[in-house]
This record gives C-alpha cells, sequence and structure tokens, in this order.
C-alpha cells in the first residue's frame, strides 16, 4: 500500500465515522480560545471547561487580565496542571495581546508566538479554529496516533510530524485531521491500552500489525 492509498482510508474512514470534528474547549471568541489552550497544556479539556466560565466572569477580556495579578489568577485556575507557570503565562500572553496587537488575537502563526504561553502548537490550533487557516497542530495524541497509523515515519519530535501531515492531508482537511486525530487518540487510540476492538483502522494500523505478531 501506497502513502497516498493510506491517507485516504484514513480520510475516507474519518469522514464517514467522525464527520463533524471539532474543538471540546468551550470559547466563544479568540481571545477566550487563547487562554483555553494554554490551561490545556498537559491538562485535559474536561478540567479546563470547569475553570474557564468563572475565570471570564473576572477576566472577560484581555484588557481585565492585563490588569490582574499572577495571585488571582493562580487561584482561578490552581486545579489545571502547573498553575504557576500558567498564570505567568496568561499575564503576559494578556499584556503582549493588548499592547502589540491591540486586542485583536493574530491569525499568523509567527506573530501569534509573540504571545507568553503560545508556542507552535497553540498557534496553530488558533489559526486554524478561529481563522480557518490551513494548519495542522501537534499535541501527544497527533503525534503518538499518526506514528502507530503508520502515517508519519521516523518522526521525532512534533514538528516533524507535522511537516509529514501537511504533506499529505489535503489542505482543506488539515484542520479537521487535526480534530480526528486528536478525538480518536483521546477515546480509542489510548496511550497505555488502545482500545483496537473498537477502532476501524486496524486493518491498515502499523501499530496493530506489530502487536498482533
Amino acid at each position: 500500500m501506497t502513502k497516498k492509498q493510506l491517507f485516504q482510508i484514513v480520510i475516507d474512514y474519518f469522514q464517514k465515522n467522525m464527520p463533524v470534528a471539532e474543538t471540546e474547549l468551550n470559547y466563544g471568541n479568540p481571545y477566550e480560545l487563547v487562554v483555553s489552550v494554554i490551561l490545556s497544556a498537559q491538562c485535559t479539556d474536561v478540567r479546563v471547561n470547569k475553570i474557564t466560565p468563572d475565570f471570564f466572569l473576572r477576566f472577560p477580556t484581555p484588557e481585565a487580565l492585563k490588569a490582574g495579578s499572577q495571585e488571582e489568577v493562580f487561584e482561578l485556575i490552581k486545579s489545571c496542571s502547573y498553575p504557576n507557570n500558567k498564570s505567568k503565562h496568561l499575564i503576559g500572553m494578556a499584556k503582549v495581546l493588548v499592547d502589540e496587537f491591540n486586542s485583536v488575537v493574530p491569525d499568523n502563526i509567527e506573530l501569534l508566538q509573540k504571545m507568553p504561553g503560545v508556542g507552535r502548537k497553540t498557534a496553530n490550533v488558533i489559526a486554524s479554529v478561529v481563522y480557518d487557516k490551513p494548519a495542522l497542530a501537534v499535541d501527544t495524541h497527533v503525534f503518538r496516533v499518526s506514528a502507530r497509523l503508520g502515517l508519519t515515519k521516523n518522526a521525532k519530535t512534533p514538528l516533524h510530524t507535522e511537516k509529514q501531515l501537511v504533506e499529505n492531508f489535503p489542505e482543506n482537511l488539515l484542520s479537521k485531521a487535526h480534530h480526528w486525530l486528536i478525538l480518536h487518540g483521546r477515546y480509542i487510540c489510548k496511550a497505555r491500552k488502545p482500545l483496537c476492538d473498537k477502532c476501524g483502522l486496524t486493518e491498515v494500523c502499523a501499530y496493530y500489525k506489530k502487536i498482533s505478531l
């Protein structure tokens, strides 16, 4: 099977079985999504969605967050992972967003990364989800699932994975493919105990072939 054929099988499977694939983070505007994605690093979307309602009541705008204190932010987000670092990043992000971007979240991946707490993965999420840019963010789920399925080969870093996926998924499907792989990794192709018996891709999955031998 060629790589092109494999990608087409994966695309056909997800288009049939997961026609709607989108972020599970709750947000109402680009600023709220930036906050939510920063909070989601090594933390579940379920936990983030429990934190953000109170957070946005207190800090409904980047201007409000910029004027806030790290201690107050910490108290609101302390139930998520790494609250110390994230509270610093959130206030720093708000300052750059207000001072350099006039409170308008940019659609450019390089500009997005000027904000503290926004790495390439987060920038890709914002660009694709908010602005429908052809970008594919690679988190731990995307990294794992794409390698297991054989969509990527010898990818040692998220950037290597991103480049291989972007080369082979049609540009108009990049944003959706990001969510397909995340959701598949979150609910089926789990890190420790993948639910291979519930997966419809085992016939083409390199990982399944390996463990079946």
